[in-house]
């Protein structure tokens, strides 16, 4: 029996809400029925005992009020149920411990498949710190990453500000439901951060903001993420929660240097010496993570192929990521990087020639070179200038 879509977004719902049973006890579920959320529905009932007295209740007789403003919300425009059997759910996330079964998102959910950096840090933080968010957020857009941050104040704010600033889009993963802002003097970056990127949440609409959902927040920040910015950080910090869970999910954890005289160096400080990486520059996190977001693309790609129900909401991301043209994810779909090298054209061109012919600054332009340099498309030569190599346009 093939269930409708509003079957199918109920029973997904009614898993989701089921007490006791968590993100991986859905998804060990949901795998022993090779993905269909209807057999898996079939199963919690029958074996609703062993998750106890309110599970049982709840499976029994669901909230339909409750379901019906869960179905009212997702039936809103740009609203979105992304769930973890669909092609375009992002395949980073399937590698870490406990990946979220189901994510809320407001926005354009496409933006989670491109390779992304996390910048975390101190709400309270320094004007300095500010300063620092905004200045990586601004230089790792212009290498085409997105920025994922949670919405917080302080170090994220200024980084998701900073981003869409620069005209790209940001990724937000907040603590409570999608319908909720917290803190909710961000209503208007909140609304900003839906219209350019995405909203993302793996609670339910109506759950309040708790401070054991913040934790939970974070390891989908760090999981989403090639690697981890920690800006300004003391030793009780939040960004430090995300920066070990990135560590365990294999990811790279970046620190930002700092006074020994600011409180708020020391969580970074102490990372640097648990094995992060210090830097100094967004070129450094650029070059780390250029392999990372290369290979990410590939399994795009291959996802892209496999699937052709996939295929179009994986379009954008697939038609840039790895098709022989092109083999990195990182920039490839960028008009920007495509006019660079079209205006570099085979004759050296100096940064002050660069930044009047594509009218770009020359930060913006020295981390794409930087880029295109990475991907042996361009080399620089004495006296700041920039050749392309044979073979490094992006025709195709």
């Amino acid at each position: 029996m093939h269930m409708d879509d509003m079957d199918e977004l109920r029973a997904w719902l009614i898993a989701l809400r089921t007490p006791g049973l968590g993100p991986g006890g859905l998804r060990e579920r949901l795998d022993a029925a090779e993905g269909d959320i209807g057999r898996t529905l079939t199963q919690l009932r029958r074996h609703a005992a062993q998750l106890g007295e309110s599970a049982q209740a709840w499976l029994a007789q669901p909230d339909e009020a409750l379901l019906a403003t869960d179905l009212a919300w997702l039936a809103e425009p740009g609203h979105r149920l992304l769930r973890c059997t669909e092609a375009d759910f992002p395949p980073q996330l399937e590698n870490i411990p406990q990946p979220p079964a189901v994510l809320f998102v407001v926005g354009d959910a496409s933006q989670l498949l491109y390779p992304q950096v996390a910048i975390v840090g101190a709400r309270g933080a320094s004007a300095g710190g500010l300063a620092h968010a905004r200045a990586f957020a601004r230089s790792l857009v212009g290498a085409g990453f997105v920025i994922t941050s949670g919405m917080a104040d302080g170090i994220d704010g200024a980084a998701h500000a900073a981003t869409m600033d620069a005209g790209a889009a940001t990724l937000a993963v907040i603590g409570t439901g999608p319908d909720r802002v917290y803190p909710r003097k961000h209503h208007a970056l909140a609304t900003r951060i839906a219209a350019r990127g995405a909203l993302i949440s793996e609670f339910p609409p109506g759950t309040a903001a708790r401070a054991d959902h913040f934790p939970r927040r974070n390891r989908i920040i760090s999981g989403l993420s090639l690697g981890t910015l920690v800006i300004e950080a003391g030793l009780r910090s939040g960004s430090l929660i995300t920066a070990r869970l990135a560590a365990e999910q294999g990811r790279e954890v970046f620190a930002l240097p700092g006074s020994i005289h600011n409180p708020l160096a020391r969580g970074c400080h102490r990372l640097i010496r648990d094995g992060a990486r210090l830097v100094e520059s967004a070129a450094e996190i650029i070059e780390t993570l250029a392999p990372a977001a290369r290979m990410l693309g590939a399994e795009l790609n291959a996802r892209l192929q496999l699937d052709t129900d996939g295929a179009k909401a994986l379009q954008g991301v697939g038609d840039g990521v790895a098709n022989g043209s092109c083999s990195t994810s990182a920039w490839c779909p960028d008009p920007e990087y495509r006019r660079l090298l079209a205006e570099l054209g085979h004759e050296p061109a100096t940064m002050d020639e660069l930044v009047r012919r594509t009218g770009l600054s020359a930060a913006a332009l020295s981390s794409m070179l930087l880029m295109l340099e990475l991907e042996a498309r361009v080399e620089s030569l004495p006296g700041n200038r920039y050749q392309q190599l044979p073979g490094g346009s992006m025709n195709g």
